[in-house]
């Protein structure tokens, strides 16, 4: 081996270098007014649109998130079934992406221009989803409405304002960027207008997460600091989202089949009592470390490791009343309570009396309702969380069945058995 490097290996080092320095000069050096460099990868992720379920329940969640609810101006089965067409041709269009059409200059735009010449679909999940004033307030759908779908009842805790409540019709946006779920809410807003008055909307976002040194990435954190999403079921096992998440059986109408009960709750967090909680007060309430996300009869676990409450009886590691053992007691008989949960952190501003407008926008899906998050917050009642958190907002929706084809469209079913009655 030679000490030295020849003449040729220098002289080609010495081109090399130069070439990169030549190259680097070239690139323009960022401005002030720069948009961020995006992922072309991400902008161009694309979920199926088609199929036995609607996207956007079990599918991933993206970082960001919006939930919009509507009150529905539909006088007939015909106006029903008009406003379902058309919110499918948009949702199959939206979330899958493609160029903008030219009109004439003189008549307004095909699109709000917010993504582009070119919409890129960004991983646009849109879930619609049906409240129990639809089927209420309208006698050719007596009879229609889904078995346990009823309207948002006021728990002990909760101090809901009349604004950010209900609705006869919800839709759940979720994209890697915010701009292209607004971009999909004003195409909506716009294109629908004849049947859908916008009642209220909560945007939110779900932090990323560096993955651990065995690759896999751990719950995201919510503002009050602990990951939120432990012990949740594995959405990838499908028997399990077939007992836990789709609706089936006799005892609901034959046209919601396949469907879902989602639950949002606007979950107000007040931040700044918590941030004056001691570390170990906040860890009681919620049964867990609040840095690894492990339960506290484990501390040098994860957060996938379960409690073992028959360990302790008294309540001496966990207690009681902590969120993670009322929410589920791992019986036997809490294994029926079993929900899907796909929140997003939310940030509104500062209130009137100086706080910040910080906390959950809670978003859950569950086969049955009154079994699901019904009974888990009746649990819930009174815990010592409440001091730190309250519900202003939210309702209850039934998520329609997927849309199998071209041909096919959101809530084919119902309007035909509507039609038949």
């Amino acid at each position: 081996m030679r000490p030295y490097p020849s003449r040729r290996e220098v002289l080609l080092a010495l081109g090399a270098s130069t070439l990169a320095l030549a190259t680097h000069a070239q690139e323009p050096a960022p401005q002030v007014s720069d948009a961020p460099p995006a992922n072309a990868g991400a902008a161009a992720q694309r979920v199926p649109f088609h199929g036995i379920h609607q996207a956007g329940i079990t599918t991933p969640r993206p970082e960001n998130g919006i939930v919009a609810a509507f009150d529905v101006v539909a006088t007939s089965v015909d106006d029903l079934e008009r406003m379902l067409r058309l919110l499918t041709d948009r949702a199959r269009l939206l979330t899958q992406g493609g160029p903008v059409p030219d009109l004439d200059p003189s008549l307004p735009p095909a699109d709000s221009g917010l993504l582009g010449p070119i919409v890129m679909p960004g991983n646009l999940t849109i879930t619609v989803a049906l409240g129990a004033s639809l089927f209420e307030n309208r006698p050719w759908l007596a009879g229609l409405k889904p078995a346990t779908l009823q309207r948002m009842a006021q728990f002990p805790n909760d101090a809901l304002e009349p604004g950010l409540c209900h609705g006869d019709l919800s839709i759940q946006f979720c994209a890697n960027v915010q701009d292209t779920n607004l971009h999909a809410l004003r195409d909506i807003v716009k294109t629908c207008a004849e049947f859908l008055v916008l009642r209220w909307m909560v945007e939110g976002n779900v932090p990323p997460v560096i993955p651990d040194a065995g690759g896999a990435t751990p719950s995201a954190r919510n503002f009050l600091g602990f990951r939120d999403g432990s012990a949740n079921p594995d959405s990838n096992d499908a028997a399990l989202m077939d007992r836990v998440v789709w609706t089936a059986g006799p005892h609901e109408p034959d046209w919601a089949q396949g469907g879902s009960y989602q639950v949002v709750r606007i979950i107000r967090n007040m931040v700044e009592r918590w941030d004056r909680a001691p570390l170990a007060e906040q860890e009681r309430i919620f049964g867990r470390t609040k840095m690894t996300g492990a339960p506290l009869d484990q501390p040098g676990a994860t957060e996938h490791h379960a409690p073992d409450f028959t360990a302790d009886p008294e309540g001496r590691v966990t207690s009681h009343d902590a969120h993670i053992r009322l929410a589920n007691p791992r019986d036997a008989r809490s294994q029926r309570n079993l929900m899907l949960r796909r929140p997003f952190n939310y940030s509104r501003g500062v209130l009137k009396n100086g706080q910040l407008d910080q906390g959950l926008l809670f978003i859950c899906y569950q086969a049955d309702l009154e079994a699901g998050f019904v009974a888990v917050q009746n649990r819930l009642n009174g815990e010592p969380l409440e001091e730190y958190v309250k519900p202003v907002g939210g309702g209850y929706f039934f998520a329609l069945p997927g849309v199998r084809d071209d041909a096919d469209y959101l809530g084919r079913a119902l309007v035909d058995a509507a039609r038949r009655t």
